[in-house]
């Protein structure tokens, strides 16, 4: 369906100006993840969390986009998006912004974090300040569990420099003198052994009752000379290699999916270096021989002021000593529409089960697989798993089910990032009970999450569906916010039933009912949506799109809400992380707001919402976010929620998001992003805390 009536032409929606560099606007994520960790409303060790956080989205930011970057440079084949940037281009202004914002980060920790923990009795003791009882203690230490697993690595012409896995922490040494065999090459390698803990608890009689560690650099720094007998270390400084960890297989070539990934898994350890961090106070002639190792630039390089290896004081942020410094807990709810039947599927056949975790419990979806495991009228069970965890309930479910009897069906995405390890061994102990597994297809990533049960009732079968917007992994359920529906209707059932079919079997598309699937119908028929709401702006009918996901980068999906913006439909986005769209432009974006909601609950779910004057309201809840690759080529599910109380309780949901004025950021017309804030005398909006509220239940000591 087209507009009744043109829109202006004089602007060129394929203008490079008008959209961000995806790269930048991720960039732009982590930065708000960092601004957490100076808001003094969010307690102490949750602060220091999201001061972590924006260290492991870095880690990843380098091992995958800045390495895919450097990857299109170095062979000379540049993937040129809406925005027109060169990799080239983009990779410089990467290099200038990271390195401004990693000195913050050491500038919150040490000048802000560690005093305020210090003020707590949570210290980090340094050598300098070590007494006496702490050297012995440390030297006894590091004799007994340190100098026994650490393997030093001299360097000379028969050791040459060591192969250093990905984001290990190393230590360069610089030597005088002879050894044993007369080897004066001045420098070895240390790598610190990945077994040892990153931090070491000092024990309480030291303490004097608060909570102190040392820093295993610290630790190694104090005893470096241990470790080259007869020689003197003239200095020690530690370091860390980041490496492209993006898995290449080329799918035309691959005969078995699984024993091709397990040779990549392997290589993603070793994969070309695309940053080095380094100890301030390394010389300047050190660091140009570990660049000159690694083949990479100054630009490449980042000193920081403080241990390398960050992530690793994530121990710290879970002291239940310090509860006061934490979130307070809460329990997430049960519906009482699952609570009034015995019997799961009664419920469900009574009405559907509409979940928002992790507010509303995950238990009833874990309760679901259970339930069909154990049910001798239940026949089959059909489950797609793109990230599940190793210790995982549903896990246990399927592989009850398939000792029990049952079909049971798993489609596992092998190539789930960062996860492919812990599914290659998930799909072998489903296959060891009897299960079907299946890996998608190549060339398609299947991230749709659903689950189907047959069940045998008064001699007909029928069928019982679980669809979510997130993953089958239960710490997930409880950090990040996620719908999931639990139904018997009749019409989405057999959706979900013939998408199945089309992962495991073969065959053209089937017409859905009512689903909505990629890369098949989802794309078409948001556009189709988009249009109408065009379409009724221009007929001087109220037009709105409401829409929420983690990520907006597909162009032709940004191009039709511009034109819908042009025609004056209100458009409201709630974009977590990146979002290529500019706001705010006159004659093209002036009708579009976008935000992000950063706070205690990674915001996941994806909602959307068409007005769709003159007709029903039309909501949708789906896997999949709005760029090219979830569109085009993975395997996505979107369903519809057609009764009007649960439309009403979504549109009110995503009401509270669109209100929040403490924990939104307003996306400006440059790409920046400005945190959002109560005017005076305005009340205080914080959706995450008004969904707590209204759907949890508070936890009541016992």
């Amino acid at each position: 369906m087209q507009p009744d009536s043109p829109l202006p032409a004089s602007i060129a929606l394929d203008d490079s100006s008008l959209y961000i560099n995806r790269e930048l606007s991720q960039l732009q994520f982590n930065i708000r993840v960092l601004e957490q960790a100076l808001d003094e409303s969010v307690p102490l060790l949750e602060r220091l969390k999201f001061l972590l956080i924006f260290s492991s989205n870095m880690d990843e930011f380098f091992e995958i986009r800045v390495a895919g970057l450097k990857r299109q440079v170095t062979y000379s084949r540049p993937r040129i998006n809406a925005d027109g940037i060169q990799p080239q281009q983009a990779l410089a202004r990467i290099a200038e912004i990271v390195h401004e914002q990693v000195a913050r980060q050491y500038r919150i920790l040490n000048d802000t974090l560690l005093p305020a923990l210090a003020a707590e009795g949570i210290r980090f003791v340094r050598r300098r300040h070590w007494t006496p009882q702490v050297r012995s203690w440390v030297a006894d230490f590091f004799h007994t569990e340190v100098a026994p697993v650490v393997t030093p690595i001299g360097l000379d012409s028969a050791h040459p420099f060591p192969l250093l896995a990905n984001k290990s922490l190393n230590f360069i040494v610089e030597l005088e003198g002879t050894d044993a065999f007369g080897r004066d090459s001045g420098l070895a390698i240390l790598p610190a052994p990945r077994s040892l803990p990153r931090l070491i608890p000092l024990p309480a009689e030291m303490t004097n009752g608060g909570v102190q560690h040392i820093f295993l650099s610290s630790i190694i720094h104090a005893h470096a000379d241990d470790l080259f007998h007869g020689m003197s270390v003239r200095g020690c400084y530690q370091f860390r290699l980041t490496r492209n960890a993006d898995l290449s297989m080329d799918v035309d070539d691959v005969a078995d999916l699984a024993n091709a990934l397990r040779g990549e898994l392997y290589a993603r350890r070793f994969g070309d270096a695309v940053r080095l961090e380094v100890a301030e106070n390394c010389p300047a002639h050190l660091v140009d021989y570990l660049l000159r190792q690694f083949n990479l630039d100054e630009d490449e390089l980042y000193r920081v002021h403080g241990p390398v290896n960050l992530t690793r004081m994530f121990a710290i942020t879970e002291l239940i000593s310090h509860p006061h410094l934490r979130f307070p807990p809460f329990s997430p709810a049960i519906p009482r529409a699952a609570q009034r039947f015995g019997d799961l599927f009664q419920a469900i056949a009574h009405q559907d089960l509409l979940l928002y975790h992790p507010y509303e419990s995950f238990t009833p979806v874990i309760d679901f697989l259970r339930r069909a495991a154990q049910d001798p009228d239940v026949l089959a069970i059909k489950q797609t798993l793109y990230r599940a965890g190793a210790d995982s309930e549903i896990v246990d479910a399927l592989v009850e089910a398939a000792r029990n009897g049952k079909e049971v069906t798993v489609v596992i995405e092998l190539r789930a990032r960062f996860d492919e390890e812990s599914n290659l061994s998930l799909a072998s102990r489903l296959q060891a009970a009897g299960a079907v597994v299946v890996y998608g297809m190549l060339g398609f990533k299947t991230h749709a999450k659903l689950a189907l049960v047959l069940r045998r009732e008064q001699g007909q079968l029928v069928r019982y569906a679980h669809l979510g917007t997130g993953n089958y992994h239960a710490d997930n359920a409880r950090l990040y916010t996620d719908y999931s529906l639990l139904t018997g209707d009749r019409e989405l059932c057999e959706d979900v039933s013939s998408l199945f079919n089309q992962l495991v079997g073969m065959g053209k598309a089937k017409p859905m009912h009512r689903m909505l699937h990629a890369p098949f119908t989802l794309r078409n028929s948001l556009m189709e949506m988009i249009v109408q709401e065009e379409t009724n702006a221009l007929n001087g009918q109220p037009a709105h799109i409401v829409i929420k996901v983690n990520a907006l980068t597909d162009a032709k999906m940004i191009k039709a809400l511009y034109r819908a913006s042009q025609a004056g439909v209100r458009i409201d986005l709630i974009v977590r992380g990146m979002c290529c769209l500019r706001p705010g432009i006159a004659g093209v974006s002036e009708n579009i707001q976008v935000r992000s909601i950063i706070g205690r609950q990674l915001e996941h779910s994806r909602v959307y919402y068409f007005l769709n004057a003159g007709g029903t309201e039309k909501l949708f809840l789906s896997s999949a976010d709005w760029m090219e690759r979830n569109l085009d080529k993975r395997i996505e599910a979107c369903f519809p929620l057609e009764q009007p109380k649960m439309v009403r309780r979504i549109t009110r949901e995503l009401g509270y998001y669109l209100r929040d004025n403490t924990h939104a950021w307003i996306l400006q017309p440059d790409g920046s992003y400005v945190r959002q804030q109560p005017s005076a005398g305005e009340k205080l909006r914080h959706a995450q805390q008004r969904l707590q509220n209204k759907l949890a239940l508070p936890l009541v000591d016992a």
